[in-house]
């Protein structure tokens, strides 16, 4: 089974990231799923979303959990059900979760690719990005923007947050791997570490 990375955050938040390398038979082995799971995963069309499905609940046992320890809220959003705060994400062949046993924590995964370039717009002043010359360095760039407003609203976990007008990444260099973020919304003003890293054409976002 390909756990790919894990990271220690701080002494009650880590990370872990998995790398989709096995068939579906291989990653239904050695784990259980609730009946409305079972159906939630025969319900999908994608190989790929199944993958991911079956790949989170490996990283759940691997930090301890099972799917009967996770449930879901009227948003969405997953909880843990001893009190501790998770949040999940997938893209294409890596999935990842962060768990805190004591901060409201988001994570992100996304493929980097130019398509951001053509939407940058819709989430973040794009002028800011237009001093950056290098097109693969943009792309980074946004894209990290982006898994940290993603990552952000997942702490929120409602649905009203929009990224342009509520969720703000404080500017930053690639090499701090890090920066900060707020959600400003309904007169009140959340602050949140973000931590950034890349891997294989991917980037990895998360926020606590």
């Amino acid at each position: 089974m390909a756990l790919y990375k894990t990271l220690t955050v701080n002494n009650t938040t880590k990370v872990l990231i998995w790398k989709i390398e096995e068939t579906i038979a291989d990653l239904q082995q050695g784990i259980s799923l609730t009946e409305s799971n079972t159906a939630r995963l025969q319900s999908m069309k994608s190989e790929l979303h199944q993958k991911g499905f079956l790949s989170i609940r490996h990283l759940l046992k691997k930090v301890g959990y099972t799917d009967f320890d996770l449930v879901y809220d009227e948003f969405g959003k997953p909880h843990l059900k001893n009190g501790k705060f998770i949040s999940i994400t997938h893209s294409f062949t890596f999935t990842a979760i962060i768990i805190s046993d004591d901060l409201p924590v988001g994570i992100d995964i996304e493929m980097q690719r130019e398509k951001i370039l053509k939407i940058a717009h819709k989430f973040t002043p794009i002028q800011e990005y237009n001093t950056i010359a290098n097109v693969t360095a943009k792309i980074s760039k946004l894209t990290i923007v982006w898994g940290g407003k993603e990552s952000l609203y997942k702490i929120y976990g409602k649905k009203k947050l929009r990224f342009l007008e509520h969720i703000f990444i404080e500017d930053f260099r690639f090499d701090d791997g890090k920066t900060t973020g707020e959600i400003r919304f309904d007169g009140e003003t959340y602050p949140y570490n973000i931590q950034f890293l890349e891997f294989e054409g991917f980037t990895c976002v998360f926020a606590y």
